[in-house]
């Protein structure tokens, strides 16, 4: 039997490290550069944080998930989701070690479909940490319906010309360089007639009219932008991947993202059991520990049993992934995956917040911002509603109707059947009666 719950020593070794680097030289930079994460190197920053990525190059763990002809290990999904976990605690440790969101997929797509100049122009300076990149794809009047898309591409000689509005075109502010999802053929069905384009964020015609902002953000300060493009003309080599194979592109893209941020959220829920714990024990009141009082224990119990499932149920679907090298026969798995997630981390972020009383309602404790983050992971990359769709079909095509009346697990009817099975041998016993 194949069954382990080890991961390799060497690897783990690696992981020990990363846990011990990222607590005690990364999480501090949450805490100087907030909010600054996608703002490229400069100045004190650069002198800081560069030295850090140097360090995550000698150790063998920048970008993992990409190949050694791109610069990383190629670990695949299992490894890049225990590193994940690790680095769910920060924000600025994805950063620091070269597999930030979107960029990873961003950088997975380019890498398996670009062309030689896109990979040199685009994938390299990314993967190099130096610049970054946006994934426009959501439109304002579509939600998470991409066959509503109305934004377009239209051939006008050597060059494409762009047309429309794009929402939550998170980095764009900050990018280099924009992924545009765009109608290029009405004449079929949208999984057909969509093409993705790589996008300098200079190209005149591109309009941020908003940089929306999450709550208890500036107004039109934030990173997720609305973006009018109003006659923006690129080249036809800025195609990506073809032709009509956007939906293609984004499935790859997608299918490997939720699991990175599922290992995130669980390193992020991680740490808010942490810090029940040690508030637990810690705080007395009414003459005893918060540890000791039966309420906080239940807390504490259904925090780790909560996590401890789903930890298991991410790692064995990012196992899944390495064997069948196809999304599509995980998808079912990535969808469950994504509907539990926000669910886990607003529990345990809440849980621990009301241990920690009215301390853990304030800015001064960063509960309300895991448990906003556990708000938008439902929205992010297609809202849970739509997943459970996803998962509920891909189960029924595992089952049948039944052709009679009742249900095949009917009583009396399997009683019949059994009856009928053993009828030679009841007949003897009533013979012998």
């Amino acid at each position: 039997m194949a069954w382990d719950f080890e991961t390799d020593p060497e690897y783990q070794k690696r992981l020990d490290w990363a846990d011990e680097f990222v607590r005690a030289e990364v999480e501090p930079l949450d805490l100087v550069w907030e909010h600054e994460q996608f703002v490229p190197l400069d100045g004190a920053r650069r002198k800081a944080i560069q030295p850090l990525k140097e360090e995550v190059r000698r150790q063998g763990l920048w970008a993992t998930h990409l190949g050694p002809d791109l610069g990383g290990q190629g670990y695949g999904q299992l490894k890049l989701a225990l590193l994940n976990e690790i680095l769910g605690r920060s924000s600025w440790a994805p950063i620091v070690f070269g597999c930030q969101a979107p960029d990873t997929g961003n950088a997975e797509i380019i890498a398996h479909y670009g062309t030689p100049d896109q990979k040199q122009r685009y994938l390299q300076p990314l993967l190099d940490g130096e610049l970054f990149s946006s994934y426009s794809m959501t439109e304002p009047q579509a939600g998470a319906d991409p066959t509503r898309f109305e934004t377009r591409a239209v051939r006008d000689g050597d060059d494409w010309i762009i047309n429309g509005w794009k929402f939550f075109s998170s980095n764009a502010r900050t990018a280099s360089f924009l992924i545009v999802m765009a109608v290029t053929n009405t004449e079929v069905t949208p999984y057909q007639g969509m093409s993705m384009f790589l996008v300098p964020t200079d190209t005149p015609g591109i309009k941020i009219v908003r940089n929306v902002g999450l709550y208890g953000e500036p107004m039109n300060d934030g990173s997720h932008a609305l973006i009018h493009y109003e006659n923006v003309r690129v080249p036809a080599e800025s195609l990506l991947g073809g032709e009509g194979k956007a939906f293609v592109i984004a499935q790859t893209r997608l299918g490997g993202g939720r699991i990175h941020h599922a290992m995130r959220t669980i390193g992020l829920a991680q740490k808010a059991i942490d810090m029940m714990c040690e508030r637990a024990l810690s705080r007395t009141t009414a003459d005893s520990r918060l540890a000791d009082k039966q309420f906080v224990q239940g807390y504490i119990a259904d925090s780790y049993a909560q996590l401890a499932q789903f930890r298991l149920f991410v790692l064995h679907t990012a196992w899944k992934i390495d064997k069948y090298n196809d999304y599509k026969k995980v998808r079912k798995d990535i969808a469950t995956a994504k509907i539990v997630m926000p669910t886990v981390l607003h529990d345990i972020a809440w849980r621990a917040m009301q241990v920690h009383g009215a301390l853990g309602t304030t800015n001064e404790m960063p509960f309300f911002r895991m448990i906003h983050g556990a708000g938008v992971m439902g929205l992010a990359d297609g809202p849970t509603e739509v997943h459970k769709t996803t998962v509920a079909k891909q189960v029924l095509r595992d089952y049948q109707p039944t052709e009679g009346m009742w249900p095949t697990e009917w009583i009396p009817g399997k009683q019949e059947a059994a009856r009928a099975k053993f009828a030679e041998y009841l007949e003897h016993e009533v013979g012998n009666q």
